[in-house]
């Protein structure tokens, strides 16, 4: 069975960028569900507000069970909530290696505030009281990846070179 590397963690976490420069070094595929989501059902922000989160969730897991069945082994960068429909953690748990991006609540919002992407469970201007709640929600579900990496502090690079060494600590290799 072919396993995919996924990227668990908060929003604005760095998973899409750190994906992208993690599937470049180790020459595999790069995919992002929400990208793909975006592509097949339009903009996330006009899915959540005209659908619901739940019709989000199933185009998310629609998206995610597409690359893990059909697509050639790579880094998956997720969305930060993919991981609370549980069809979609079922199945990353059975087919990909979860990696956590783990970003502190501040570091976050920090990230929040400068970011062009409006995120419709936070609003336009997230309040650290809500991204800590919204956070602490999903913590438990994203402490159980495969692997951890404490990012607060760390650049992408270093972040990919984490990700990395625990890869070749552990003998995981995408079949190519």
């Amino acid at each position: 069975m072919k396993r995919h590397i996924a990227l668990v963690g908060f929003m604005a976490a760095g998973k899409s960028t750190i994906g992208k420069k993690l599937a470049r070094q180790l020459k595999c595929a790069f995919y992002d569900s929400d990208d793909l989501v975006v592509k097949e059902h339009g903009q996330i922000s006009d899915i959540f507000y005209n659908e619901g989160e739940s019709a989000f969730r199933r185009y998310e897991y629609d998206a995610v069970s597409r690359i893990l069945d059909d697509g050639a082994p790579g880094v998956i960068a997720l969305g930060g909530g993919a991981v609370t429909y549980e069809p979609t953690l079922k199945l990353l748990k059975k087919k990909s290696y979860r990696i956590f991006i783990k970003v502190s609540p501040e570091q976050a919002a920090e990230r929040l505030k400068r970011s062009r992407v409006v995120r419709p469970l936070i609003g336009p201007v997230p309040p650290l009281s809500r991204i800590k709640e919204l956070y602490a929600k999903r913590m438990p579900l994203y402490a159980h990846a495969d692997h951890t990496v404490e990012a607060d502090g760390m650049t992408s690079a270093q972040i990919v070179e984490a990700i990395v060494e625990w890869l070749h600590k552990k003998k995981i290799r995408l079949p190519s």
